[in-house]
């Protein structure tokens, strides 16, 4: 597949200092950042996939009436 550019990214010259800080040996910005770009996009899918999780467990619960209440602290 061919490869494709994702738009510019300004930023202020300290957080991008910070970025230079932390690379490892042979890595380069674009590779930090297309790593990085991967590792949210996963964590956003992994999150909105726990989401649905628990909202179609409570959805459940909810219809075959097995749901607990409790006051906390007691």
């Amino acid at each position: 597949m061919k490869s494709s550019t994702i738009s510019f990214l300004r930023v202020e010259p300290g957080l991008r200092k910070a970025a230079e800080n932390v690379l490892r040996e042979g890595e380069t910005l674009s590779s930090f950042m297309e790593a990085s770009l991967r590792a949210g996009i996963l964590y956003r899918k992994v999150q909105q996939e726990f989401i649905a999780r628990g909202l179609a467990s409570k959805d459940e619960a909810l219809q075959i009436g097995g749901v607990l209440f409790c006051k906390s602290g007691s």
